[in-house]
């Protein structure tokens, strides 16, 4: 038995961000025999198995899943692997030579904790955002903090370790994946060219579940490539909307909380007046959350009311 599984889920990646990622594997300080390697191919165009020579690993695997979501690739990475800690990696990130290691410490460190992550994620830019966007930059999984974080409230955001080098004991992999399987109610993240997102944070809701914990830790760093179009005024914004829809839906999953509508009678003088004193972007991105969060009012709207006429 390994003592981790290393997981890349990939659709339609871009080679050269692929190829920097899968260099940093190579570069781990900790032995291969340690490890193993699975390459989720996501229904990509063309199968990643005919074009990535993955043979400079001994326990490296090629997987497809065929269902289109970054929920189902990481479901069907925790149903194929053979350790007891996964390891997720996005198809943009460079690992620190150390990050493996420092994964296998942080487990035996910290028993109580199922899930965690990176404290350290270091943004490469292809192209500088500009100013007005940097309140949006976060939701890039760009993060820096100095001192580690842990909790076990789910609603602790600062605990709450984000999908580029995520950790998850298998233990809460599985139940994960079983809570899945008998939810009515599916948190996809990414799906082809969709935004969604919160597959990951949902793992962490799980630790949470089962009693466990979850952190963040600075010495587990790692190197997120981000492509031009990604830092754009409208890719941004359009990663905003899908953030807060995913997000309001995870919650209602968990608390079976229906949202209040923005558009309450009492919250119509807050709207106008953010009206008149928001100008340019700013204001594209306060109602860019008030448009999310009625969308995802209506979603839950439809699903309560489909519930209650079956």
């Amino acid at each position: 038995m390994f003592d981790l599984s290393v997981v890349i889920c990939a659709h339609n990646p871009r080679a050269d961000h692929l190829r920097r990622a899968l260099n940093s594997l190579q570069q781990q300080i900790l032995p291969f025999e340690k490890w193993e390697f699975l390459l989720i191919d996501n229904a990509s165009t063309d199968p990643l198995v005919s074009s990535w020579d993955l043979s400079w690993h001994p326990h490296a695997r090629h997987i497809s899943e065929s269902k289109l979501g970054l929920s189902a690739a990481r479901q069907r990475a925790i149903r194929e692997a053979t350790s007891d800690l996964l390891v997720f990696v996005d198809d943009d990130n460079v690992l620190d030579r150390t990050y493996l290691t420092e994964a296998l410490s942080i487990k035996e460190k910290w028993p109580q904790l199922g899930t965690w992550g990176s404290g350290s994620i270091i943004p490469e830019y292809e192209a500088e955002p500009q100013p007005e966007v940097q309140e949006l930059i976060p939701y890039l999984a760009v993060r820096k903090i100095e001192k580690g974080a842990w909790s076990n409230v789910r609603s602790c955001r600062e605990a709450t370790p984000w999908g580029a080098g995520m950790c998850v004991r298998a233990a809460v992999a599985e139940a994960y994946c079983r809570i899945n399987d008998e939810s009515k109610i599916h948190i996809s993240g990414r799906r082809g060219g969709g935004l969604a997102s919160d597959e990951d944070v949902e793992m962490s809701y799980v630790a949470c579940h089962l009693g466990l914990g979850m952190g963040v830790f600075p010495e587990l760093k790692l190197t997120h490539l981000i492509r031009r179009e990604r830092v754009s005024r409208q890719h941004l914004l359009k990663l905003l909307e899908a953030s807060v829809i995913s997000g309001t839906i995870l919650e209602y999953k968990w608390t079976a909380g229906v949202p209040a509508s923005p558009f309450r009678l009492r919250n119509l003088p807050a709207i106008l007046k953010n009206l008149v004193a928001r100008r340019g972007f700013d204001r594209q991105v306060y109602f860019t959350r008030v448009r999310a969060s009625v969308k995802a009012g209506r979603i839950i709207a439809a699903r309560e009311f489909g519930s209650a006429g079956k």
